[in-house]
């Protein structure tokens, strides 16, 4: 059976192989497996069968079928799924079922993939691990002992464990990107404002985006098509068509410029960094211009960023008040009733944000704090529109560290912020950014080249993408 959503597809609509033979297989593997791993929260079996079934008819009949013909997805459980659990992971949305589905979701079933389930995360996207969920960890399944990411780790594990070919997360400050590095996948966060928000719940509404996981770049970027476009749903939805990318794969980077940061953060390991020397060699012997480049305020984007989302994180949850969906804790009045529900609800790092968030915001810190952090965000913006004035793309690694050990820095969340440092400054400026596996560092242990590029630069960063996956990796 292909193991790629591209070969899959092929396969379903020639005939070859029937969607509920594939949908079957993988769920098979979900069964076998995921009580290790617990990717996912809810597997949705019998929707996922009746879908499958639904689309061998249409085949059989003649009727027309989409690009992802049969093709097992697994979506971050902060997607809005009608009539099936969504939780982000807390307790404080405990039985709400939407009445509708996210755009994303409509947009995959409509190209003819099928849901497979309903992926773990850190609660509410505010986590480095997937450590933070409500429901009990997940585990790299390249080695259990380990975290896969956060906080799609649910999603980045289910791709790397074969549960899924392609899968869906969210990325509000390297959500995607570092997961995918972790446990060795690729990981897009497309422009912000190409990929619609409308239906996934909300996080940092000014980061967040949605992109996919899969296991090459030719797959990851036939996933990026499908799901992108504009949405009237979506008041930051860019209004222009979805573009094409999955031809730009196999372009190569002859004549590119490439841009080396020459003044990044320090904190990664010699490892990781050792890749990202390599990955300069790769790209210049595929022909490629290696151009070095300064981003003077590349250091201050975490602090800005630990700001920022939230501030944005406090607004947004403010809705989860145990009136109108979720967990309800009755009380002796109203106000009674929001506080011991909210406190009943929200694990420890949700609380952390909301409480950090709302003083950022506060009478008197608004300027000092939030305000200053949104001049910062401009700043990181323009340093970055002054490098691509002189590249095409820029690499640094995604994650300063391989995969680390479960609950070694779950009681540090400095150390786990850390984490983000090279992934948030996209995040900020609202581009492209992508992870691509290339090598193993510590312990034999994946590391993930990401790839940045500008504003709509997807293209470019395909293009980059499938000249590292061509490489190999190679030591």
């Amino acid at each position: 059976m292909p193991t790629t959503a591209s070969g899959i597809a092929s396969a379903v609509t020639s005939g070859a192989l029937t969607a509920r033979a594939v949908v079957d297989a993988h769920l098979a593997r979900i069964e076998q497996r995921d009580g290790e791993i617990h990717a996912f929260n809810k597997v949705t079996a019998d929707e996922a069968r009746a879908h499958a079934d639904a689309i061998d008819a249409d085949i059989a009949a003649g009727r027309p079928v989409g690009p992802l013909a049969g093709v097992p997805i697994a979506l971050k459980d902060n997607l809005c799924t009608r009539g099936i659990d969504t939780t982000c992971s807390s307790r404080i949305l405990e039985g709400w079922k939407p009445p509708y589905d996210a755009t994303v979701v409509s947009r995959l079933h409509a190209a003819g993939a099928i849901s497979v389930g309903k992926t773990n995360l850190d609660e509410f996207a505010m986590g480095s691990s997937t450590e933070n969920s409500a429901f009990g960890a997940t585990k790299n399944p390249i080695d259990t002992s380990r975290v896969p990411g956060g906080s799609s780790g649910g999603s980045a594990a289910a791709v790397a464990a074969g549960f899924a070919p392609v899968s869906l997360g969210s990325d509000t400050g390297g959500s995607i990107r570092q997961p995918a590095a972790l446990c060795g996948v690729v990981g897009v966060k497309p422009t912000y404002g190409l990929v619609s928000r409308y239906g996934l719940v909300a996080y940092a509404s000014s980061l967040d985006q949605i992109g996919p996981f899969a296991t090459t770049v030719s797959d990851a970027a036939l996933i990026t098509e499908v799901i992108s476009g504009h949405d009237v749903m979506d008041s930051t939805s860019i209004p222009q068509p979805a573009p094409s990318l999955v031809g730009a794969v196999s372009q190569g980077v002859s004549g590119m410029r490439i841009g080396r940061v020459t003044d990044l953060p320090g904190g990664a390991e010699p490892e990781v960094m050792d890749r990202l020397n390599a990955a300069f060699d790769a790209l210049a012997a595929a022909g490629a211009t290696i151009v070095d480049i300064t981003l003077p305020s590349l250091s201050y984007a975490l602090t800005a960023y630990y700001l920022i989302a939230p501030a944005e994180a406090s607004s947004n949850l403010a809705r989860f008040d145990g009136v109108r969906y979720g967990l309800r804790v009755n009380a002796a009045d109203t106000n009674a009733m929001y506080g011991a529900t909210r406190a009943a609800g929200f694990g420890d790092e949700v609380k952390r944000r909301i409480m950090l968030g709302t003083y950022a915001l506060s009478a008197g810190y608004y300027d000092a704090y939030y305000g200053k952090a949104l001049k910062v965000r401009r700043i990181i913006a323009q340093d970055f529109d002054a490098a691509y004035k002189n590249v095409d793309a820029i690499i640094i690694p995604t994650s300063p560290l391989v995969a680390f050990k479960a609950g070694e820095k779950v009681d540090d969340p400095m150390a786990m912020y850390l984490c983000d440092i090279y992934t948030i400054p996209t995040n900020l400026a609202g581009h492209p950014a992508m992870s691509v596996p290339f090598g193993t560092g510590a312990h034999n242990l994946p590391v993930g080249m990401q790839i940045l590029a500008p504003a709509l630069g997807e293209a470019a960063m395909f293009r980059v993408g499938g000249a590292l996956e061509a490489a190999g990796g190679a030591q």
